[in-house]
């Protein structure tokens, strides 16, 4: 039998992929961490499950994460993704998305990339954190309070601290894993 995490250990087929091959994977690619940037914030109130479902349509919908095409989106893009049943249809996380991606650009210009920028706020490498089980892992830390803050400033929507922790395991800023699970030494 193969050790997972807690949240993993009883989940769908989507959830146990996810879980196995990309979450707490160190991701660079700033296509794919606007992506993620984007499902954690539309995650909020929700399960991950029901954004994991919606991803492809998400891709999709959102031009696959393209940062420029998004910032370029007006108010026919914004009525097409209203009326989108593929996505989370939130006027609120829909507009915080193409605002996101104005914002992003402008990290981008600024640092080169939003990896250069995002990645400091854990030293530039994975922090591997020792959890037993999912009660010892925080929803959010000293890090993830740093990062809302400034991406706040910088006109970021939907990047509370709890999101960005989120964001931070998904993409590998933490290692989150179980130290029982199969993963945690793979990560």
């Amino acid at each position: 039998m193969t050790n997972r995490c807690g949240w993993a250990a009883a989940s769908d087929e989507l959830m146990l992929a996810y879980h196995d091959e990309d979450w707490g994977v160190p991701i660079h690619d700033d296509r794919l961490l606007f992506e993620m940037l984007t499902l954690e914030g539309a995650q909020a109130g929700l399960s991950w499950s029901t954004i994991l479902k919606k991803r492809e349509n998400y891709r999709r919908a959102f031009d696959n994460f393209d940062v420029e095409a998004v910032a370029r989106y007006g108010d026919a893009d914004r009525q097409r993704l209203l009326a989108d049943a593929g996505i989370v249809r939130n006027r609120l996380k829909i507009a915080s998305t193409i605002d996101n991606a104005a914002a992003f650009l402008d990290v981008q210009k600024e640092f080169g990339s939003f990896d250069a920028y995002i990645w400091p706020f854990v030293g530039g490498a994975t922090k591997r954190n020792k959890f037993r089980s999912i009660e010892d892992i925080p929803a959010k830390t000293a890090e993830s309070d740093a990062m809302s803050k400034d991406l706040k400033k910088r006109g970021f929507r939907f990047v509370g601290s709890t999101i960005c922790y989120a964001f931070m395991q998904s993409v590998g800023m933490v290692n989150d894993h179980e130290t029982t699970c199969f993963r945690y030494d793979q990560v």
